[in-house]
């Protein structure tokens, strides 16, 4: 077999593993959209054979057969496309042999009924109902990592699955940065005369009108609803299921407009990365999202740097008024701080971009504990909430509102929690570089003139693929390596005006 034969039966066992994944990819939304009580047992087992079927594959002795034949080629030409597409295919392979698929099928029954128990248990705040499928989890998990190999400490393993190459003790002094800046920040902010008129935001927003709205921003930003969709689910995600099937989720509350509205334009922004990949390398590493940091970045630049600007609400003001009433009494300027209040709190979703990184830090600091076996699972509720005291100055008053708020860990997304803030770093420096590139942004804003930021994501981001790891895109996008001051400065600029401290 010849090297360019080699490689056409990796493009094609790819792709038909991607095809696979596109079903247990709809398997997943359809669980956390439209799935009946009674079908949650039977979803399980169908999640866990698909997973048990593509690690057969991921494993099949005849992809390192053909990969060993590529590398040692001349066919295969450096920085190439098919390069990249080698190289990953390497690095995924490696990974897939080192675990049993025993553990596949464990961790994938295991999340699948932890995701099912979390939904039932956290409106109960029953933390007795939820804890025993979580310790499986964790266990299960330390046992993928303890497979997968790690450099200093098991977090590292799976870091690496969700950010390829970032190690904790790397994340430690970034995190530390900007924990004591944001905290500095907080304090000056709360020692400030100045106080927006929350209220406004708590007051009806019937949820048909801000459906109607938030379908109407997102289209006007290019995500395209052709190619795509939005439901109500208990937690928001995004899930981009292949070429022209880009499914968003979001919750509504009735009398409160940010829920809706922000979680809607931040899953968009995550929709607008898969709307983005270029269709002919589906089913390659050149045709997939590079990592979930780089990912959050684009959720983060439409929710933050796009949604909450001034700019953005001078050209959608008249729209919103239009959509609820309960704003046409309300000055503009004063709806933009209201949206911009900083206030410690409970809950991440919620969390104001001041404090924010706060609530990741702290899930940094828990996971860690727990892969170490500092911490046991029974343990976790006390240590967050200890925490939140810490950093926050809040307690939760119900584990619903603590240890148990996200669906990340059911899930089994562990490690998961860094790629929030490593996104809202790497938004910073690249919206800091699209500026300079295509000028003052919220001034194009503030004409509607939202295509020049997605042509540019698109162009040096999206279609990029995962041609480079997530530090070498941002070096090679920006000239720069990943530089805390962006985002600390943007939080100083932004918030020092707003409460004139």
């Amino acid at each position: 077999m010849t090297a360019q034969e080699a490689y056409q039966w990796l493009l094609e066992h790819s792709r038909e593993s991607a095809y696979l994944e596109s079903f247990a990819k709809l398997a997943a939304w359809d669980q956390a959209a439209c799935i009946p009580k009674k079908g949650h047992p039977h979803r399980a087992q169908m999640q866990a054979a698909l997973a048990g079927l593509l690690h057969q594959r991921a494993t099949d002795p005849r992809v390192g057969e053909m990969l060993a034949l590529l590398e040692g080629s001349s066919w295969l030409q450096p920085a190439s496309v098919e390069a990249v597409n080698v190289r990953e295919w390497r690095r995924a392979f490696d990974r897939a042999t080192r675990i049993p698929e025993r553990l596949v099928v464990e961790l994938a029954q295991a999340t699948s009924e932890g995701e099912a128990i979390w939904e039932e248990a956290r409106p109960k705040d029953d933390w007795e109902a939820f804890r025993p499928i979580l310790k499986r989890i964790f266990s299960l998990t330390r046992e993928l990592a303890d497979a997968l190999g790690y450099p200093e400490e098991p977090y590292d393993a799976l870091l690496d699955l969700y950010e390829p190459g970032v190690t904790a003790a790397q994340l430690e002094p970034v995190f530390k940065q900007v924990g004591e800046a944001s905290v500095a920040l907080l304090r000056r902010i709360q020692a400030s005369h100045r106080r927006p008129d929350t209220a406004i935001l708590h007051r009806h927003f019937p949820v048909p009108a801000q459906e109607a709205f938030g379908k109407e921003v997102i289209a006007r930003l290019g995500f395209d609803l052709e190619a795509g969709r939005l439901d109500v689910v208990a937690h928001p995600f995004m899930q981009g299921i292949g070429p022209g099937d880009v499914r968003l989720t979001t919750r509504y509350h009735p009398d409160y407009f940010n829920a809706g509205f922000f979680s809607t334009v931040h899953e968009m922004g995550h929709g607008l990365y898969g709307q983005g990949l270029l269709p002919e390398h589906f089913g390659t590493p050149m045709g997939s999202e590079v990592s979930l940091g780089i990912h959050e970045s684009q959720s983060r630049t439409w929710e933050n740097l796009v949604g909450r600007s001034l700019g953005f609400w001078r050209y959608f003001w008249p729209r919103a008024q239009h959509h609820f009433e309960a704003l046409r009494d309300v000055r503009l300027e004063d709806f933009y701080f209201a949206i911009n209040a900083v206030e410690p709190s409970l809950i991440r979703v919620e969390a104001d971009e001041v404090t924010y990184n706060l609530h990741v830090l702290i899930r940094f600091e828990v996971e860690r504990a727990l892969l170490r076996g500092e911490l046991s699972v029974e343990e976790a509720p006390e240590a967050w909430d200890a925490r939140y005291q810490q950093y926050l100055g809040v307690r939760p008053s119900k584990v619903g509102d603590g240890v148990m708020q996200d669906v990340h860990w059911a899930a089994g997304l562990i490690g998961y929690f860094p790629t929030y803030t490593l996104g809202n770093l790497y938004a910073a420096q690249f919206f800091a570089q699209a500026e300079r590139e295509l000028g003052p942004l919220e001034e194009q804003f503030a004409r509607g003139d939202f295509l020049p930021l997605l042509e540019w994501t698109r162009r040096n981001i999206h279609h990029q693929g995962s041609r480079y790891w997530p530090r070498d895109l941002l070096r090679q996008v920006t000239a720069e390596d990943l530089n805390p001051g962006y985002l600390l400065a943007h939080l100083e600029r932004k918030f020092t005006a707003l409460y004139g401290v």
